[in-house]
């Protein structure tokens, strides 16, 4: 099967379950709001991520799979999957400093990125 296709269908179908996940899990959390629907499913995707990678690694036939899987329904579930993945290959590969670097680029330049979009916005 055409990789985009399979990107795309495991897109779809990780956005679907990130969506219906945020409609059974309460936003009430230890009796506070707290945005436990979102955490449950950045390391539910983390979780699986990491189990398809850790399953193809070596395994060239596996590919439509990592596609479909890793790609697709991470993806669309949560790319905080992908961002978890990447910072694990950097620390495996004894790159300690360019994970912590990243983390803090992607943590506080999203923040920074969203807090600009917010003010383009309402202004």
């Amino acid at each position: 099967m055409n990789q985009y296709v399979l990107v795309f269908l495991g897109g779809g179908l990780g956005s679907m379950l990130r969506f219906s996940l945020g409609k059974v899990i309460p936003i009430t959390w230890l009796g506070t709001s707290f945005p436990a629907s979102i955490l449950t499913v950045n390391v539910l995707a983390s979780v699986v991520l990491g189990a398809v990678m850790g399953w193809v690694a070596g395994r060239p036939e596996a590919e439509p799979w990592r596609l479909l899987l890793g790609v697709g329904i991470c993806g669309g579930l949560s790319t905080f999957s992908s961002f978890s993945q990447d910072n694990l290959m950097l620390l495996q590969q004894g790159r300690a400093g360019a994970a912590l670097l990243n983390i803090a680029l992607n943590v506080f330049g999203c923040l920074l990125a969203s807090t600009g979009g917010w003010w383009l916005t309402t202004k």
